[in-house]
């Protein structure tokens, strides 16, 4: 967009430079822009319809204006955190009695901590890099699991060290009954399931993902392996010997865990059916790690239990392998019972963390339909799926309505520390 200098004046002084003096600015990208009780000298029509690159100009024009912004309800920022009054930008965030207003001024200096969100995993790294984009802020790359994250927080409840918790539902709510979060209905909150959310705004889920098989195809086929549709299939020398599982300790391997407890009969009050499970697999060779994917692109397994994203984001979207070579697969019990859990994953503010006003950009951020592309680009359901179109690479929904359960909230989140501690200790298992 283009805008006269003359103009753009006359509209700032009209419109009482509303909102950090934003359309006054928004399409001038060089040169000079003098301020004093809003009163403009731009030097030409310049477009700056790039949001990058209008944010450097702002922060630049605020850099060298200093205090001559005194006339302006608030200032031209560029993301940075510490700046004055006089150069902050402001963003309206949250979802009813929670609606409020974040200033650039409230950015953290270096980075915003953020439970559990990282590269490599549900798509976080576009995720960071767009919010980056768009608001100046980079993220820590938050190399950690659910079970990991929620041990962190336990761990530094006097002095917390992350704005928010991010990870599995369930593990969301573990901290919430423990005090250690807080309330905030991002923008949006209406459209996440009730189900999906705790109605004091403790915990809100984000997306949902599905215990599935990810296995190298040309490796199967080499050693005449058909493809399995229960979990009764695997259970072969051939299968076992470079197959993993993601310890329960990771929210990813609870869901394995109790996919299998499920498909073999099992439930929250008797794990003993994935034990068993467990315990044969490891006879024939099986192991338990976390951070999978290198190791079966490289070829090294051929074979690993974790969400139906992780598979669908390397057959589509891995360099390292090609197409043809990765296969998913949604497994049943023997007896066609239900084995693929369906796990919804969520935030949750932390009670006295820092830079929570830059947390709930990021939360909003993440639940608007632009954050909640970024999963599905990578093959993770977002919780606003119903509003946006699928990628049509998803195995079909036959096969989810033949294997795919959803688990009992409430009772999960009350069992589940005696869950993971049952089965890691009935296996063997010990941490992440």
């Amino acid at each position: 967009m283009y805008l006269n200098p003359l103009k753009l004046m006359s509209e700032a002084s009209s419109e009482g430079c509303h909102r950090t003096c934003l359309p006054c600015v928004n399409s001038v990208i060089e040169g000079f822009i003098f301020f004093s009780t809003c009163l403009y000298i731009v030097p030409a029509m310049v477009s700056i319809d790039d949001p990058a690159t209008r944010r450097k100009v702002l922060a630049s024009s605020g850099a060298l204006l200093g205090g001559s912004l005194a006339g302006c309800t608030g200032g031209i920022g560029g993301g940075g955190g510490g700046g004055g009054s006089g150069d902050a930008e402001t963003f309206e965030v949250g979802h009813g009695d929670y609606q409020t207003t974040v200033s650039s001024n409230d950015f953290p200096s270096d980075k915003l901590y953020i439970y559990a969100v990282q590269t490599g995993w549900s798509n976080w790294g576009a995720v960071m890099e767009s919010f980056q984009e768009e608001y100046g802020i980079e993220l820590n790359d938050d190399q950690r699991s659910s079970g990991e994250a929620l041990q962190h927080i336990r761990s530094n409840a006097n002095n917390p060290t992350h704005s928010a918790y991010n990870g599995g539902y369930s593990f969301g709510v573990v901290a919430m009954n423990e005090d250690f979060t807080t309330d905030y209905k991002p923008a949006n909150w209406d459209k996440v399931p009730d189900n999906l959310k705790t109605d004091n705004g403790h915990v809100t889920a984000t997306r949902r993902m599905t215990t599935a098989l990810t296995y190298r195809k040309d490796i199967w086929d080499e050693r005449g392996i058909e493809k399995p549709e229960t979990w009764d299939d695997l259970l072969q020398e051939e299968i076992m010997q470079d197959l993993v599982f993601q310890p329960p300790e990771a929210a990813v391997g609870l869901a394995g865990a109790l996919s299998i407890n499920r498909a073999y009969g099992g439930d929250l009050d008797n794990v003993q059916p994935v034990i068993d499970y467990y315990t044969e697999a490891q006879e024939l060779g099986a192991q338990f790690s976390g951070n999978n994917e290198p190791n079966f692109t490289a070829g090294e397994i051929s074979a690993m239990v974790e969400y139906d994203y992780t598979g669908l984001d390397l057959k589509y979207n891995a360099d390292e392998v090609d197409e043809e070579q990765v296969e998913v697969a949604l497994l049943s019990g023997p007896d066609g019972e239900p084995g693929a859990m369906n796990n919804p994953y969520g935030y949750a503010m932390l009670d006295g963390g820092p830079n929570t006003e830059t947390a709930k950009l990021f939360m909003d951020y993440v639940l608007s339909l632009e954050g909640q592309q970024h999963f599905f680009d990578a093959f993770v359901r977002p919780i606003r799926a119903d509003e946006m179109e699928a990628p049509d690479e998803f195995p079909d929904q036959s096969e989810y309505d033949r294997t795919e359960f959803a688990p009992d909230i409430v009772k999960m989140v009350e069992q589940q520390e005696d869950i993971i501690n049952a089965i890691g200790e009935g296996v063997g298992i010990t941490g992440y």
